[in-house]
């Protein structure tokens, strides 16, 4: 095994993906059944024994037995043969279980805060006027020191901001009772998706998909993901966030020896459908930048099609399996394959991609100075781990060894948002009925009510003063929306 390149398979030459140029991000597609799985395996195999930490998504459950050290299957020693792997051998790949829900694996939390109202408002599909009206929750949340961890915060957020209607439209424009009715019933819309499980703390600390062993291996991400493909808006808002906090939270390294985690983007499409112009832009930009701070990209999906061009076009290690041409549609998708590689004058790509068998893909890669090669029809190598899924009983096991076991089990609520505004309407209803008492002496006879401070008054000189020492931590967000830590 070379300590530069991961072997990918064998060509008319071995074919490799270097490390140097793994962040320069990638595409695995073709068609249901043709591979891409496995060849998204034998890639973070050879990442993580390299000391790459790597982060996936288990849409169908076939990854998890990357987990488990591998059968001798007879065609997979045969393939190895075939293509003078000779160092071939079997072995399980570290891995840490997630999942948003919790119940294959540790479960992922972020806060409403943290996720800003960029991404949450693409989650919960809403109209521009009411994402306009989360912008301005989030500016007052953000400036008042009301902190959001989860959808209850939000939902006392807006039952606030109904409230304080004229004050809000003095200062920050009209916000109707309509468009935060309707923001509230897409709340329930994400409730019943997952949302509650996923809004919380303790909040994913990103360095914790970064982790190595002892021996310096890098562990594999697993986020188990065929509950969550059943509502894509979470699933692909969830990846978006991620991609955005690793963005955020690490450093600019430029072009390291190896990548300092890669990040595979199963059914991609999910990331760009119906995504409006503004989105598209800046996860164009976030993708473009990413990589200056050690981290690869790798889209996976069936239809180069379902990647925007401007994204596409930053795509530099490509692996293509088969596609079938029998649509208008998937004949073009094949020759929109054929035409994104630089071309081979032994091979017609364009039939080539039609008539490529089991385990054969299409590769071009980077090559030292960072040019595409030319493209060759590649037997790709077979893989060291288990194909196809654990058992829940292997799982468990995995789980209750991790290194990460019992740091995010446990829900954790503290006061925040919901806690504060709760106060606030209490001193609010306490001082209405005060000077409804007072209006009603006063009408009796008895002497004028006399001016006082409220208890709301109070509540908001307090929050002003707290905003205040806060000044110097004023919140700042980021390209897509998320928090950034200073």
């Amino acid at each position: 095994m070379s300590d530069t390149a991961i072997f990918l398979g064998q060509s008319e030459k071995r074919e490799e993906l270097l490390l140097a140029l793994a962040n320069r991000h990638g595409l695995i597609t073709g068609a249901t059944g043709t591979g891409k799985t496995v060849t998204l395996q034998i890639m973070a195999e050879g990442f993580c024994n390299a000391g790459v930490p790597v982060f996936a998504a288990d849409v169908k459950g076939d990854l998890s037995g990357i987990s488990q050290t591998g059968e001798p299957i007879a065609a997979l020693i045969e393939r190895a043969k075939k293509i003078g792997f000779a160092d071939y051998g079997f072995e399980a790949t570290p891995v840490i279980f997630w999942d948003l829900f919790g119940d294959q694996g540790h479960p992922i939390r972020t806060t409403i805060t943290e996720m800003g109202p960029l991404l949450l408002s693409r989650l919960m599909g809403l109209s521009d006027a009411q994402e306009g009206a989360m912008n301005i929750a989030f500016k007052i949340a953000d400036e008042e020191g009301l902190a959001l961890l989860d959808l209850k915060d939000l939902r006392a957020l807006l039952k606030d901001l109904g409230d304080r209607g004229r004050e809000i439209t003095t200062e920050y424009g009209n916000i109707n009772d309509q468009t935060i009715g309707a923001i509230q019933r897409r709340l329930v819309v994400i409730e019943e998706q997952g949302g509650t499980k996923f809004f919380g703390e303790p909040a994913l600390d990103i360095q914790d998909l970064m982790r190595t062993t002892r021996d310096g291996k890098g562990y594999m991400n697993v986020l188990a993901a065929d509950k969550l493909a059943e509502s894509p808006q979470l699933y692909a808002t969830f990846l978006l966030w991620l991609m955005s906090e690793l963005f955020e939270e690490l450093p600019e390294v430029g072009d390291p020896e190896k990548p300092k985690l890669v990040f595979f983007f199963d059914e991609a499409h999910l990331l760009f459908a119906d995504a409006p112009p503004g989105l598209l832009q800046k996860i164009e930009q976030t993708v473009k930048l990413i990589r200056s701070k050690g981290v690869g990209i790798y889209f996976v999906t069936q239809n180069p099609l379902d990647v925007p061009e401007s994204v596409l076009a930053q795509m530099g290690n490509r692996v293509q399996h088969a596609l079938r041409a029998y649509t208008p549609r998937e004949q073009k998708a094949v020759q929109v394959a054929a035409s994104t590689f630089r071309p081979n004058p032994k091979l017609n790509t364009e039939e080539a991609i039609t008539e490529l068998g089991k385990g054969e893909a299409l590769v071009s890669v980077l090559d030292g100075k960072g040019v595409p090669t030319i493209v060759q029809r590649t037997l790709i190598r077979p893989p060291s781990s288990r194909l196809g899924p654990i058992t829940p009983e292997e799982r468990q096991r995995i789980v209750k060894n991790s290194p990460v076991y019992g740091q995010y089990e446990q829900v954790e609520d503290r006061e925040s948002a919901y806690e504060k505004l709760l106060t606030k309407a209490n001193a609010r209803a306490v001082e209405q009925k005060q000077v409804a008492e007072e209006k009603a002496q006063a009408k009796a006879g008895h002497a004028a009510p006399r001016e006082r401070e409220s208890a709301t008054d109070r509540f908001i000189k307090n929050a002003a003063s707290s905003v205040g020492r806060q000044l110097g931590n004023a919140l700042i967000r980021g390209i897509l929306g998320s928090l950034m830590r200073r």
